[in-house]
């Protein structure tokens, strides 16, 4: 009686492909927000570099962090972007009015979703690799109001796709740069090798 293996996914399996899911959600996210970038600086007539400086707020990055570390640092930081963008659309809409369905709403529409699907796998991720319960970062400190002079709101918007951008960035490096990602697969052993001549 031959016997029939059968493939299970095993939690590295699983992690393996939710990080290479992840990575490449991360790519198109990045696509999808140099567009964004562009239609909004076309829109307002700003130069690539005006807007400096970071939103998000987490620990620096260190060579120290372990696998779960620096998935939960990234995850936190994709947890305020998305924060910060749903503030912004919010904004946009109240001070700029809403309603209208052109290319760019539909852009800022896309990179939300994305955001929110990039979301959901690095908390994937971070589950794999037995993080805790995944910790929601304090907002606190957060830009979430957004400034009432015009121009003022018009740079804080951009600024906050600038914040997505890089850190959907940070996140491609990231998961890049993973052990052969998330592997707290203990050594595969197998039982009794057969060998596969007939």
């Amino acid at each position: 009686m031959s016997e029939r293996r059968t493939r299970r996914g095993t939690g590295s399996d699983l992690s393996r492909t939710t990080a290479a899911r992840a990575a490449a959600i991360a790519e198109q996210l990045h696509h999808e927000c140099s567009i964004l970038l562009e239609l909004y600086r076309k829109t307002e007539n700003f130069p690539a570099d005006v807007a400096d400086g970071r939103l998000v707020s987490v620990p620096p990055p260190s060579s120290q962090l372990d696998t779960r570390d620096k998935l939960w640092r990234l995850h936190s930081a994709l947890l305020q972007c998305r924060s910060l963008l749903e503030r912004a659309i919010a904004k946009e809409e109240e001070e700029l009015g809403g309603g209208r369905k052109g290319e760019y709403e539909n852009q800022r529409k896309m990179v939300k979703e994305r955001l929110s699907l990039l979301l959901i796998n690095t908390g994937e991720l971070l589950k794999a690799a037995d993080g805790p319960a995944i910790l929601t970062p304090s907002l606190e400190g957060l830009e979430l109001d957004g400034p009432t002079i015009l121009f003022e709101l018009k740079l804080w918007v951009y600024r906050i796709f600038k914040e997505v951008d890089y850190w959907t960035k940070m996140t491609i490096t990231t998961l890049k740069g993973l052990p052969s990602v998330i592997v707290k697969e203990p050594a595969r052993t197998t039982r009794a090798r057969r060998s596969t001549r007939r």
